[in-house]
């Protein structure tokens, strides 16, 4: 009996620190990015991470002075875009692209891509839903 009762607890710790990695991993919106500090960025891709948690896209932008940034745009999960119509093919560096997202609040170049355009005119939703994000689902209201 007394070991059933053993392996429960391992067991019971174990579920515990799984979740508690899985709860740091992901985090919300809010936790990083500044929802007054919305960014509209353009420019070539210049690399893009299909990763979980977030996916990444890496772009260059070019500065009223000239000046070129490279800008971290996170994305909704893998599996989140896949279902939007995104596909690891979908964006490519080089190409062109224009992101409507928000700031990091360190005021680094880093932001919560919202949406995405491509070169073609196509849209997509990159978010993660329930995040806590400005009109973090499609068909809400957009900015003004």
């Amino acid at each position: 009996m007394k070991i059933w009762v053993l392996i429960g607890a391992i067991f019971g710790v174990a579920l515990v620190l799984v979740h508690v990695r899985s709860a740091y991993a992901h985090h919300a919106f809010g936790a990083e990015f500044d929802p007054n500090r919305p960014v509209l960025l353009k420019g070539p891709v210049t690399r893009v991470e299909w990763i979980n948690p977030h996916t990444w896209i890496h772009l260059e932008t070019t500065k009223a002075d000239g000046k070129k940034e490279v800008w971290m745009v996170e994305g909704g999960t893998p599996n989140s875009l896949l279902r939007r119509g995104l596909k690891r093919d979908t964006i490519q560096p080089g190409q062109a692209i224009i992101v409507d997202g928000y700031q990091a609040k360190d005021r680094s170049n880093r932001a919560n891509g919202r949406d995405v355009t491509l070169a073609d005119g196509r849209k997509f939703f990159m978010g993660s839903s329930g995040t806590g994000a400005p009109y973090d689902a499609p068909g809400k209201e957009q900015r003004k």
